[in-house]
C-alpha cells in the first residue's frame, strides 16, 4: 500500500517562505511524474507544479519565479521551495504521485498553508 506523507506547511507572514516536503512509503517502483496541487475555500483544486526531471519542470503562472519544485528518486520524494509568499497563496497543498507503470496515481493528504498579510 503506498502512501504519500507531506510535512511542511504552516502559518507565515507575506513575503516569508516554507518548503514542503513529500514522501512516499510502502512499494512503489519508479515514478514518472511529481507534483504539488492546492486548494483554497470555496476553489477547485488547481495545479501548482509538476517535475518529470530537474529540466522538465511546469509551474503555474501565479507561482513562476516564486516557487521551485524538486525530487529526490531515491527517497520518492518531493519538495516544494516557497518564497516571496502572497496572501493567495493560502490554500491546503497536496502531493501527487503517477507511477511510471500502469499509470496508477496517488495523493498525499494535504498540508495548510496559510499567509497572513
Amino acid at each position: 500500500q503506498v502512501q504519500l506523507v507531506e510535512s511542511g506547511g504552516g502559518l507565515v507572514q507575506a513575503g516569508g517562505s516554507l518548503r514542503l516536503s513529500c514522501a512516499a512509503s510502502g512499494k512503489i517502483f519508479s515514478i514518472n511524474t511529481m507534483g504539488w496541487y492546492r486548494q483554497a475555500p470555496g476553489k477547485q483544486r488547481e495545479l501548482v507544479a509538476t517535475i518529470r526531471s530537474a529540466r522538465s519542470t511546469n509551474y503555474a503562472d501565479s507561482v513562476k519565479g516564486r516557487f521551485t519544485i524538486s525530487r529526490d528518486n531515491a527517497k520518492n520524494a518531493v519538495y516544494l521551495q516557497m518564497n516571496s509568499l502572497k496572501p493567495e497563496d493560502t490554500a491546503v497543498y497536496y502531493c501527487h504521485f503517477i507511477a511510471t507503470f500502469g499509470g496508477y496515481a496517488y495523493w498525499g493528504q494535504g498540508t495548510q498553508v496559510t499567509v497572513s498579510s
